[in-house]
């Protein structure tokens, strides 16, 4: 009986969590988006090291990051990417990954297997329309 009124419990109050998380990423002044379209591994380093220091100056109460990958960049969030562990430590770290879902189909026609995501990592459509939409609403944008 109380994992039923706990289920009841958090559908009646997730509507309130996910509007308070919209509303705080509207309104947070410093909003970034960092592009990931490479397989290299020291540029992905690298990506992951700027979310990281900004957190780390900003506080991560008042920078919102979201980084998006594409292309070759996507191997970064996945199961076979040399950084999985870091990047599912930094997903509950409030770091929003998001894989290109055409990326994904793309490397679904050509291998018959769809790629793994890691834990924590999110989908878009398209990952260049994503960045575009992000920037239209105030998030600047770096490409390591």
């Amino acid at each position: 009986m109380k994992k039923y009124l706990l289920k009841i419990a958090t559908l009646l109050l997730l509507p309130s969590f996910l509007v308070a998380t919209a509303y705080a990423q509207e309104n947070t002044a410093n909003k970034l988006v960092i592009q990931v379209s490479t397989d290299d591994v020291i540029t992905q380093k690298i990506a992951l090291n700027n979310a990281v220091n900004l957190q780390k100056l900003y506080g991560l109460d008042n920078i919102v990051i979201e980084i998006v990958a594409y292309g070759p960049g996507l191997q970064l969030l996945t199961e076979n990417s040399v950084m999985a562990s870091r990047v599912e430590s930094l997903a509950m770290q409030e770091i929003t990954f998001s894989a290109c879902e055409n990326t994904m189909e793309d490397q679904h026609k050509r291998t018959g297997k769809m790629p793994v995501l890691l834990d924590g990592v999110g989908t878009v459509n398209a990952g260049v329309a994503h960045i575009m939409e992000l920037q239209q609403h105030g998030y600047a944008y770096i490409r390591p």
